[in-house]
């Protein structure tokens, strides 16, 4: 067997803006030239938009590969393609193995068929045989917790039992290549977690995984390697801590961007704030955890003889993490700019944004105060417990060991 399961060249997918795909049937054609013949000689100005253009990729045999990207990316119809659903516009896509996928809320159920018939539908479909989907039924239905309803017509399930069955099906009849496209978030938190269990599972079983999620940290924690897709187009890939960083970086410029309003001052204005050392290629990405230091340049439009300034950092939910302060009336400071700059010996907190806020003012007098753009990304290596629900704050590097305790002890 070739080590590549999907191979990808040059994908991309061409919509028309208003208008649904339908098959070139007979009726379909001679339909609208019947009703409105003189149409045949109007010019029709259909705008169109690449969701998908240029896409390049391969993925192989055992890997579990992320893809992320902001809705309306082209994450979707990428694994459209990939699962033969819907066709590309340009380029060609090669799997090499049996195709389980999961794109919506009970991709391929049929409404009519109870839970038990559409599982063997499914089973089938992925070309396995009656006894192989017998052996899986019991532990299938049991994933899913819907024994009380799986004779029942799948349309009348709620969308939780739906997405239950489908996952379930998909993950336990062990197709070699499994799809999901962010069908989990429909469960409950407990089945949400047990989800990941099982594809934590798939992946150890050596099956390909594709997942596109919006939870990078399950992207984390579950993909070897991680492919950006913005705008249609790929653009980045590789390890998972490399691409989410650079990924949450331009996310949190981008809104911090959108939402700052415009500021000005007459006696003061903070101007950038910045990592000193270590000096990256990117100045606001932290990705180690040792000694760093930080400062923020402030312009002093008139000067200060009893100024005062604070400092503080946050977390994605405004979570207070450190704050530090002058003493009252300290600063004095001629007119130019100026760097205050804090030296820390580690910031040991989980990878993801962080939020600095500076400060200055002349006696009780607020001069600047700014929510400091762009956003900190901390892409440190994770030290974390491997569970999401035990991920916290913290992110300190340990060792573990065990000692043999003797009977004199």
């Amino acid at each position: 067997m070739s080590e590549i399961a999907i191979r990808a060249q040059g994908l991309g997918k061409l919509y028309r803006i208003g208008q649904r795909e339908r098959e070139n049937a007979l009726r379909n054609v001679l339909g609208p030239i019947l009703r409105a013949p003189w149409k045949l000689f109007q010019r029709e100005k259909k705008e169109t938009f690449w969701a998908l253009k240029d896409v390049d990729l391969e993925v192989k045999h055992g890997e579990v590969l992320g893809l992320i990207g902001r809705n309306g990316a082209g994450k979707t119809t990428l694994l459209k393609i990939l699962s033969r659903i819907t066709r590309p516009t340009s380029g060609w896509a090669e799997i090499y193995g049996r195709v389980g996928s999961l794109l919506e809320v009970g991709t391929g159920f049929h409404p009519e068929l109870s839970g038990r018939e559409n599982t063997y539908l499914s089973g089938a479909i992925l070309g396995m045989s009656k006894r192989e989907i017998s052996r899986k039924f019991d532990e299938i239905v049991a994933f899913a917790e819907i024994e009380k309803f799986i004779d029942m017509p799948v349309k009348h399930y709620s969308s939780g039992m739906y997405v239950r069955l489908a996952f379930a099906v998909a993950a336990h009849l062990e197709p070699e290549i499994l799809l999901v496209d962010e069908v989990l978030a429909v469960g409950d938190i407990a089945f949400q977690r047990k989800c990941l269990g099982k594809m934590g599972d798939v992946a150890r079983e050596g099956r390909t995984v594709v997942l596109v999620s919006h939870q990078i940290n399950q992207i984390r924690r579950l993909c070897q390697r991680v492919v950006w897709i913005d705008a249609g187009s790929l653009r980045e890939s590789g390890s998972p801590s490399e691409v989410v960083s650079a990924y949450e970086a331009a996310m949190a410029r981008g809104t911090q961007n959108d939402n700052q309003l415009e500021r000005s001052a007459d006696r003061a204005l903070f101007l950038r704030w910045q990592i000193d050392q270590p000096r990256g290629a990117d100045p606001h990405i932290l990705n180690h955890t040792g000694p760093f230091t930080v400062s923020f340049t402030v312009d002093i439009r008139q000067p200060l003889e009893a100024g005062f300034h604070g400092a503080a950092l946050f977390n994605h939910d405004r979570q207070l993490l450190w704050a530090w302060a002058t003493q009252q009336h300290d600063l004095r400071l001629q007119t130019g700019q100026h760097q205050f700059r804090y030296t820390f010996p580690a910031l040991l907190v989980r990878p993801g944004p962080y939020y600095w806020m500076a400060s200055v003012y002349e006696d009780h007098n607020l001069l600047d105060l700014w929510d400091c753009v762009p956003a900190m990304i901390v892409a440190t290596e994770s030290y974390q417990h491997p569970r999401d629900e035990w991920k916290g704050i913290l992110n300190i590097p340990t060792r573990f060991q065990i000692d043999s305790v003797g009977d004199d002890d």
